[in-house]
């Protein structure tokens, strides 16, 4: 078989040699040359069988000697060009891929509705979000906004974006119907807010029934990527899971039984599951039932004879999850009756406005914070702290960190999207993205939507701080927490523990 191969090959050189030769020749003598090429092949062809059968063993030999050499050089040195590709490629993509995200190009402009409260019972934290999504929207584009007609536009690259602020006061109702204004008369592509848990629900279900990207700052509610989950939300707060996870691995260290109170809506009901949940994991144990008040309650005196109870069997400080006002009544309360004579109470430290009223009397005291602007070292925080206080005569507070980090998920994401400013682009952008806020980098986990940040573990020393630095950071955590989608949806969880921690 090698013979005949030989042979042919030898024909077909030949061959070849004689019509590169006569390119310009006729037809006949192409036919003519072709007819001598067989004659002298024929001719040739028994001397040349009789040599390949007389060298065959020797090639064979010297073949089977060198083989294992040449194949060790070609495996080497396809390797190292395999690599040397790869990297390249590498290169090369992670080239382009800046390049597009540097590139930001819109028809239109892209419209923000951002929705907080300004004038109702949660003001004090609208105020944070007021201030710092501005503050977000200058760091994230390079550039203070200038006032349009009723928005303030914001330039990257060649594409605008309008940002629209509205009031809800907290109350779900106005919620929806500047939601809907935002979205029916405005034409917003992306809703940011709100503060109460309750009423970003609100917001949540208008952005999956219009099909317009949501981002919640800075409720805390666990169902927002839970419960009420819908693939159009996402968040740059934390939720209630991350509060307990950070409090109990303090907390849990320090007190082995516990009773817990909290408001009686989404917020506190997500929170009390939470901490029974992470503070159990830690070893803890609760002594009775969570006590659970009206979030609107300004008498607490009957709330103290469950704590009561619980005292007598054990519990050994109390948990109170509260936001908004009911703090002070709640906590006179537990002063008056005599609570806090018996055990301690255990709660996250809270905004620099209010820690003097809550905390007074707690100087000593250790807990967790989501952000104080004196914890982060970061070129991001610093630059926050520092404009914060040029601009605007402050310092940054509780939910400043949440209200920027979402005005660069914006900026991100449409850098991301070359400024396609459709769901199917952003979810697709913003599921599993990183990014560099205040707080450090931040994680939007694709599974839930849940931001995955930096937590905090603090010492109080004072309450009359001028500058409001209140604490002395003790630790740093990064709260992992489980997936607690619907049962319909569990199989976005994939190997993220569901429903619990503690699997109780």
């Amino acid at each position: 078989m090698k013979r005949r191969i030989t042979l042919l090959t030898l024909m077909i050189f030949m061959l070849s040699l004689v019509l590169v030769a006569c390119d310009a020749a006729t037809e006949d003598a192409i036919n003519d040359a072709a007819e001598q090429v067989q004659d002298a092949v024929e001719e040739i062809a028994p001397t040349v069988e009789a040599a390949v059968e007389e060298i065959a063993p020797t090639v064979e030999a010297a073949v089977e000697e060198v083989a294992p050499t040449v194949e060790a050089a070609v495996e080497e040195a396809t390797g190292g060009d395999d690599e040397e590709t790869a990297d390249e490629e590498e290169m090369a993509d992670e080239e382009m891929e800046d390049e597009a995200m540097a590139e930001l190009s819109c028809e239109e402009p892209i419209k923000v509705g951002l929705i907080t409260d300004v004038t109702g019972a949660l003001a004090i934290y609208g105020a944070h979000v007021t201030r710092a999504f501005p503050l977000g929207m200058e760091y994230a584009t390079g550039a203070p906004g200038t006032e349009g007609d009723g928005y303030t536009s914001y330039m990257v690259d060649g594409c605008e974006i309008q940002v629209y602020v509205r009031d809800d006061q907290s109350n779900p109702e106005n919620t929806a119907t500047v939601g809907r204004e935002l979205i029916e008369v405005e034409g917003v592509d992306i809703l940011v807010g709100t503060v109460s848990s309750g009423a970003t629900a609100t917001l949540q279900e208008l952005a999956r029934e219009n099909e317009v990207i949501h981002i919640a700052a800075p409720a805390a509610a666990n169902d927002l990527t839970g419960a009420t989950f819908n693939e159009y939300s996402f968040r740059t707060s934390r939720n209630n899971y991350q509060d307990a996870v950070n409090i109990c691995a303090y907390l849990a260290s320090q007190y082995s039984s516990l009773v817990q109170i909290a408001p009686d809506y989404s917020f506190g009901t997500g929170s009390a599951a939470a901490f029974r949940d992470a503070c159990t994991l830690e070893g803890a144990t609760f002594v009775g039932d969570d006590i659970f008040a009206p979030a609107d309650t300004t008498d607490f005196t009957s709330y103290m004879d469950p704590i009561f109870d619980a005292i007598d069997n054990g519990a050994e400080a109390f948990i109170v999850t509260w936001a908004g006002g009911g703090f002070v009544p709640l906590l006179q309360a537990a002063t008056d009756s005599g609570v806090l004579d018996e055990i301690p109470m255990a709660a996250g430290f809270v905004d620099n406005v209010v820690m003097p009223a809550f905390f007074s009397n707690a100087i000593g005291s250790t807990s967790g914070i989501l952000y104080h602007y004196t914890f982060p070292d970061n070129e991001i925080n610093d630059w926050l702290v520092e404009q914060t206080q040029a601009q605007l005569g402050t310092f940054p507070d509780l939910f400043d960190a949440d209200a920027m980090n979402a005005a660069i998920l914006v900026v991100e994401a449409l850098k991301a999207t070359g400024g396609d400013a459709s769901a199917a682009a952003l979810i697709d952008a913003m599921e599993g993205m990183e990014f560099e806020g205040p707080k450090g980098t931040i994680y939007i986990r694709p599974e839930d939507h849940v931001a995955i940040q930096d937590m905090y573990i603090a010492t109080l020393l004072n309450v009359d701080d001028t500058e409001f630095k209140y604490f002395e950071l003790v630790d740093t955590n990064r709260p992992d927490v489980p997936c607690l989608l619907p049962e319909e949806l569990v199989d976005r969880c994939g190997d993220l523990p569901v429903g619990s921690l503690s699997g109780e």
